[in-house]
């Protein structure tokens, strides 16, 4: 019997990677390179990328690069290595700012996108967008989006906050070996929409203009020529039903045609202080949670994602290896997410003490993290594969 089990797992293995190798970005115009990384990530086999909010831009207790232009990163200081993936948001560029709504330069921000892509890794950008119709920021609890798409009498305006996104994304291009290359983004716009804390949100719009402000981006970016960009999907993992995951997930799915990757946010399942569940409970439904997502994803030809996660100043003692690396390497369906992202570590000099999400040096969980970077399945930008070939 163990035999059996051992060759169907193979089996479903090998069909899976056959299908994924086949799976076609959304828009066809994609460059070789963005082309390359999709089918990379779908290609990683078991292995899963480690990402960073903002790693390179600041730390619990640092800010930006040195005098002498090299970058730091917490992840760095501990490991050795950076994350495999970088994220960052674009908050406040609608608006003409020079910075991110968390103080971040985007002229800076340009800077670690060609690093983190000249090192081999991957760059993920989310957008809090502030409101185009009156600049209010994304937390906002105000009905916007009727106006916003198309029809709407402020759409002019959305599309003057996506035009500054093409002008900075315009920008991501560098010249290897005597050739121009566009760097590969994953853009993850409109996230966790199935929660009611953001303007475009569950409560302040209906399902049905959420995903026509879906859609008129996509479309609105695809006819604007961004031929780098991989469209993700993120709904909350709070706001779905872990027994009717397949329905809830899909609450605002554009359809496939308009999707690139199935990612969630979660963090709810790692700790969050609303969620009531024991532990244990909770690592169950965090290992369900991620197999239904592959599962779904899988059926759709999709490469996965944990797009975004992690628990507020990681309070639990070996947080990294029996929460979150246990639940991502449970089972050979939750390890087929190609990345695990977690939010930033909040400056404390800029902000709150204790909101971060990874580790740093003398953090109290900075050898548990040092001890899932040596695990041979995580991959860091010291392991990475070469995913733009």
């Amino acid at each position: 019997m163990k035999k059996i089990a051992t060759l169907a797992l193979i089996v479903s293995s090998l069909t899976s990677l056959y299908t994924f190798a086949n799976s076609q970005l959304i828009n066809p115009e994609s460059t070789e390179e963005t082309k390359a990384l999709y089918k990379n990530l779908a290609k990683l086999n078991g292995k899963v990328m480690f990402g960073h909010e903002d790693s390179l831009a600041y730390g619990a207790k640092w800010w930006g690069y040195n005098s002498d232009g090299s970058f730091n990163s917490d992840i760095k200081e501990v490991t050795g290595s950076l994350p495999a993936v970088f994220g960052l948001d674009i908050g406040g560029i609608g608006l003409g700012n020079e910075k991110n709504l968390d103080e971040v330069k985007f002229s800076d921000y340009k800077r670690y996108i060609k690093e983190v892509f000249r090192l081999g890794g991957v760059n993920t950008i989310s957008w809090h967008m502030y409101s185009p119709i009156d600049q209010h920021h994304s937390w906002v609890k105000n009905s916007y989006v009727k106006e916003l798409i198309p029809g709407g009498k402020h759409n002019t305006e959305l599309k003057s906050y996506l035009d500054a996104f093409v002008a900075f994304n315009e920008d991501l291009k560098v010249t290897i070996d005597g050739k121009k290359v566009w760097i590969p983004i994953i853009f993850r716009p409109w996230h966790e929409h199935n929660g009611d804390w953001f303007w475009w949100g569950k409560g302040h719009t209906t399902e049905d203009d959420y995903i026509a402000l879906w859609k008129f981006t996509v479309d609105y970016l695809k006819d604007k020529n961004q031929n780098n960009l991989i469209f993700a999907f993120s709904p909350d993992r709070s706001r779905m039903d872990i027994d009717d995951f397949d329905k809830s997930y899909q609450y605002g799915y554009a359809g496939d045609d308009y999707v690139d990757i199935l990612g969630y946010d979660n963090y709810w399942d790692l700790g969050h202080k609303a969620n009531t569940l024991s532990v244990s409970e909770q690592q169950k439904q965090f290992v369900k949670s991620l197999e239904k997502l592959t599962d779904l994803a899988e059926s759709k030809n999709k490469v996965s994602a944990l797009t975004e996660g992690g628990q507020e100043g990681v309070t639990e003692d070996r947080f990294w290896s029996e929460r979150f690396w246990a639940g991502v390497f449970a089972n050979h369906k939750t390890s087929r997410i190609s990345y695990a992202l977690v939010w930033r570590n909040n400056n404390e000099d800029n902000g709150k003490k204790g909101h971060y999400f990874a580790t740093f040096a003398q953090e109290k969980n900075a050898p548990d993290f040092l001890k899932s970077y040596q695990n041979s399945k995580t991959v860091f930008i010291k392991n990475i594969p070469n995913l733009y070939k």
